[in-house]
């Protein structure tokens, strides 16, 4: 698969293959660390939880419905592809935007232990995204860059299990839906603005509501992207699973050019190494 020109060369779908190396099937589902409880697990997520079968794709309650929802999405998060474009910088910081243009986006990650439902605190959340584009960075030249870091960041979440960015509704690119990537951390430590140790506890991808995906992509600069967009239904990752991390999103204010807030629940193992 070829991106246009101005984007970077994703494998394809962001699936597992020639350009995604660091990926097999252990970072696609969590059945291999933890056996076919977990895909039942998984599956409740998809079918049984009213969050991912029911929650609106327009959130405008000012947040005031989220022990519900937590409690609701109090299932295992499926395991989804890490992809080609992970970068081990695990730099720990709010705002990872780094001056890219777009819509602002303020993401919050509420993380949780999908057994008993209780808040998991001190859990590192890493999140990696392109830009409005479809770029990542350390990619921007066709090969790895490491001195470009846009778009990336860690944070630990809060003793509610909140984990929060400042960033910008990513672009697309070719073959993928809208999505952030994710990857959870457990048992490490903080250092000189690095998390060191511990180990991987989840990986996952976050989605967007296509009434939002159209409404973003009629503005600038995401406009002035020539590739076609791939919907939700038509992503084979979003597929195997991506209702359950699909973003509850809010509007700020009446200009959606002036930004977005995005939720979502992560039921996680953490002693998982998937």
């Amino acid at each position: 698969m070829t991106d246009t020109p101005h984007l970077s060369s994703p494998g394809p779908a962001d699936g597992p293959g020639p350009a995604d190396g660091r990926t097999g099937a252990s970072r696609r589902s969590v059945i291999t660390g933890l056996g076919g409880v977990t895909l039942g697990l998984a599956t409740l997520g998809l079918t049984g939880s009213a969050d991912a079968r029911t929650r609106p794709e327009t959130d405008r309650s000012g947040g005031a419905e989220a022990p519900a929802r937590q409690a609701a999405a109090c299932v295992l998060a499926p395991e989804q592809t890490e992809g080609p474009y992970y970068l081990d910088l695990e730099t720990v910081r709010k705002d990872i935007t780094e001056g890219k243009p777009g819509v602002p986006l303020t993401l919050r990650v509420t993380v949780v232990d999908a057994t008993t439902c209780a808040p998991l605190p001190g859990t590192a959340v890493d999140i990696w995204q392109c830009d409005a584009l479809g770029v990542y960075s350390g990619y921007v030249a066709g090969g790895s860059t490491p001195d470009t870091t846009f778009l990336r960041g860690v944070q630990l979440t809060d003793s509610t299990g909140v984990a929060t960015f400042t960033t910008v509704y990513p672009g697309w690119y070719v073959g993928r839906a809208l999505h952030i990537h994710v990857k959870t951390h457990a048992g490490g430590t903080v250092s000189n603005g690095k998390y060191h140790g511990g180990h991987v506890s989840h990986t996952g991808q976050l989605y967007f509501p296509e009434t939002y995906n159209n409404k973003v992509a009629a503005l600038a600069p995401y406009r002035t992207n020539t590739t076609a967009r791939t919907p939700n239904a038509r992503d084979g990752i979003y597929q195997r699973g991506g209702s359950s991390t699909l973003l509850t999103v809010t509007q700020v204010g009446d200009d959606l050019a002036k930004g977005v807030t995005g939720t979502v629940v992560l039921g996680i193992h953490p002693a998982a190494t998937p």
